[in-house]
């Protein structure tokens, strides 16, 4: 499933994407519950936003996954209760997530990591009250001359756990998602000389969309145990900047899961990001490569089956 978030009719609203024929529908919450109520049939708990749906558990996660398959395998009935994708307006799939650990999980082999980089999957908290969604405005920190973007893949959690293995972490994922973990890097070098980790460097903005999809869809890119063969890209103004694969991630998700789960309780909601993949970012590229971005810059990131993310700066 392609969960999303978006607005119809000046009301914020919970759906997912289905195809009747070659065109894409929205088909939502609860236009969906109306339907099946009017039809005599079981649906699970209406819920109103992501979040909603997470905290509600998973006899309801799986129910209106079931109500999903239904709704798909007729037709006429995506068309009758559909909205055409092209007459909505997306929203970030979760606006008011819980928390949102950062990892840094890649290795491009031209980080120069402490030996402790290989023998923990280390991460720092963003802040989860600062989200973005498709097509919305940057605004550049003010005093800002070194304003970057992040390729990231994430993943929210969809139970409450604690103290897992990486063997059953993977059953705690929901769904995945791109990210972009915008960066001050004049703010993140100053920060970094002083040890506390990242404040106002990392503070300002995270973008997420533009669809959450959940890993069975993801399961025709498996290449390995909790990696999947997809492309990763970044475009600024059109033009391809950055290029990865999520299969050369160093540490899983498992992983990461299992680790932030130590001593302490995920909770629906939670978002677990990757870091950047190799390349992912003008920091990395370097300045030779391309110019920090400016106001008027369109920054757009591509992830094999979780779809393209674009947003553009400000002043």
């Amino acid at each position: 499933m392609k969960w999303i978030t978006f607005r119809m009719a000046e009301q914020q609203e919970l759906g997912w994407v289905c195809r009747a024929g070659n065109k894409a529908f929205v088909i939502p919450l609860r236009k969906a519950a109306k339907y099946m109520e009017r039809e005599k049939l079981q649906y699970p708990e209406v819920v109103l936003t992501m979040l909603d749906l997470l905290k509600a558990g998973e006899e309801v996660q799986l129910g209106w996954r079931n109500v999903a398959g239904f709704i798909q395998e007729q037709p006429l009935v995506v068309r009758e209760i559909g909205v055409p994708f092209n007459q909505i307006r997306l929203h970030a799939p979760i606006s008011d997530p819980v928390s949102i650990r950062n990892f840094s999980a890649f290795d491009d082999n031209k980080n120069s990591f402490p030996d402790e980089w290989y023998e923990i999957p280390a991460f720092y908290f963003s802040n989860p009250r600062s989200i973005y969604g498709p097509g919305e405005g940057i605004s550049r920190p003010k005093q800002c001359k070194r304003l970057d973007y992040e390729l990231e893949l994430a993943c929210v959690i969809g139970k409450e756990g604690r103290d897992l293995s990486v063997k059953e972490a993977e059953n705690y994922i929901f769904g995945y998602m791109i990210l972009n973990d915008w960066s001050a890097r004049d703010f993140q070098q100053k920060e970094g000389k002083i040890g506390l980790g990242f404040g106002k460097g990392k503070d300002f903005a995270t973008s997420l969309g533009p669809f959450l999809v959940t890993g069975d869809e993801l399961l025709p890119f498996r290449s390995d145990e909790g990696r999947f063969d997809l492309e990763m890209k970044a475009f600024i103004n059109g033009k391809e900047l950055s290029r990865g694969n999520f299969r050369n991630i160093f540490y899983t998700f498992a992983e990461m899961i299992a680790h932030a789960s130590k001593d302490v309780t995920l909770h629906p909601g939670d978002i677990i990001s990757s870091g950047p993949v190799e390349s992912g970012c003008i920091l990395e590229l370097g300045e030779d490569k391309h110019p920090w971005l400016i106001e008027g810059d369109r920054v757009t990131l591509s992830i094999t089956g979780l779809g393209v993310l674009h947003n553009y700066i400000t002043s």
